[in-house]
């Protein structure tokens, strides 16, 4: 049984996302969903959790107690995975549970990022007005611009950036999507500078935007001179 369960789980897995949804928490993942599917606990109740667990996170960044936000945060970032592979292994999906978990991953990732920023002055790291609001005009337009190319490029080439090319799946694992950031963050917090940790990411998420402009650039010139473009992984 706990062989069939596992091949369950590993079959609904991604194979290109980024590199703690690969290489940190499947395991975690695995076991909680396998508690969940025991119980019987749905996978929109698992999202409901998850909701609540985003939300204490963001207010607790606002306030500036990251390490509370943190641990919070991975338990949602968890339960983010948790309930998709519940959805696909117990075959109990639904249009309400796909479009929650997907609006909820949407939504709350510059909510994170904003209260982050904000929290630095309680914290006694303040960003300057300059910086602050530099870092959160950078986040919002590369989030929005970098969504607004992903969609792009599904729609004119048939296909999801992250899987064109072996690079592109690559990219995937670090590109600044919420998960890596949360690394950025971490790494920053750990030496006491969460200031350091949102310019960081704002840097990245910048850098990642250039990326992911110049591959959509190269998709369609390839196109254009009558290259079929097909993904790496077909």
């Amino acid at each position: 049984m706990p062989a069939i369960e596992r091949a369950s789980y590993v079959g609904a897995y991604k194979g290109v996302t980024d590199l703690l949804t690969k290489y940190l928490w499947p395991e975690w993942a695995l076991a909680i969903t396998r508690v969940c599917a025991r119980a019987g606990i749905t996978p929109n109740q698992v999202t409901a959790l998850g909701s609540v667990l985003c939300i204490v996170a963001t207010v607790a960044f606002w306030y500036g107690w990251f390490w509370t936000g943190l641990a919070t945060g991975l338990f949602f970032m968890v339960l983010d995975t948790v309930d998709g592979k519940l959805a696909r292994c117990t075959i109990t999906s639904s249009k309400l549970g796909n479009a929650w978990d997907h609006g909820v991953d949407l939504v709350h990732p510059p909510f994170w990022w904003w209260a982050w920023a904000a929290g630095c002055a309680p914290y006694g790291r303040p960003l300057e007005d300059g910086v602050f609001w530099a870092v959160i005009g950078t986040m919002l337009f590369g989030y929005v611009a970098q969504r607004l190319i992903e969609g792009a490029f599904i729609v004119r080439f048939g296909m999801h950036i992250h899987v064109w090319e072996r690079f592109d799946s690559w990219f995937r694992l670090i590109t600044a999507r919420r998960n890596p950031n949360m690394v950025i963050l971490f790494a920053g917090l750990l030496v006491t500078r969460p200031d350091w940790g949102i310019v960081g990411v704002a840097a990245w998420t910048a850098i990642s935007l250039v990326v992911h402009l110049v591959r959509l650039v190269q998709a369609m010139v390839r196109k254009a001179r009558g290259e079929v473009l097909v993904s790496w992984l077909a």
